[in-house]
């Protein structure tokens, strides 16, 4: 009679823990899935300020064209090729921004794998790193070409504009260097996070 109370006991006590056990398992796993929203939410948020910026950087690329035509050739009367050549690195910019931006804004965070997004993400920031191969040295070129026609002008307007081009190299390169270093931790932030859900 003993035994079978024991046993009973046993019983009981053993189907309570596997029901807290199966309760405790619930509960993790819904926490698992509020951390995985949470984190999915907060790189989206990061993703999107890397999206309005790209498309600020587009938009900007575009409105230059037809204001350096006003700027250069109307205003200082520079050569209608140099400003051809402008429009044509702007175009260039503006396209190479926007081909990287799809790996941003195609990403979908909230519902696709983590692995595709952190490969996007990925090819992204290694995109923007590789750019500068490019973007600089097209950039000296351009500040070269244009001190060359303002020099060629010898006017007091075009000495002026060479003190201009100057000072606005400068804060150019700052507020560049800011831009693509912000950029560029707010991708590692995102791989990050992405390899931290990833984690078994």
């Amino acid at each position: 009679m003993n035994n079978e109370f024991e046993n009973d006991m046993n019983e009981t006590q053993f189907e309570d823990m596997r029901q807290q056990m199966n309760t405790l398992k619930e509960k993790l796993g819904k926490q698992e899935i509020v951390n995985d929203r949470i984190i999915r939410h907060t790189m989206e948020k990061d993703a999107g300020k890397i999206t309005r910026r790209y498309h600020f950087i587009i938009a900007l690329c575009l409105l230059m064209i037809p204001y350096t035509y006003w700027v250069f050739v109307m205003s200082l009367d520079l050569s209608l090729d140099f400003w051809i050549g402008t429009s044509a690195f702007m175009l260039v910019c503006a396209g190479a921004t926007y081909y990287n931006s799809q790996n941003v804004t195609n990403a979908n965070m909230m519902s696709n794998n983590l692995v595709a997004v952190g490969q996007k993400m990925a090819r992204a920031k290694k995109f923007d790193a590789n750019w500068l191969f490019f973007g600089i040295p097209a950039a000296i070129g351009w500040l070269a070409w244009l001190t060359w026609e303002l020099y060629q002008q010898d006017t007091e307007a075009a000495r002026y504009s060479l003190y201009g081009v100057v000072f606005g190299a400068i804060i150019g390169t700052l507020v560049g260097i800011k831009i693509h270093v912000n950029t560029m931790h707010q991708y590692q932030e995102i791989i990050d996070q992405i390899e931290e859900l990833s984690e078994p």
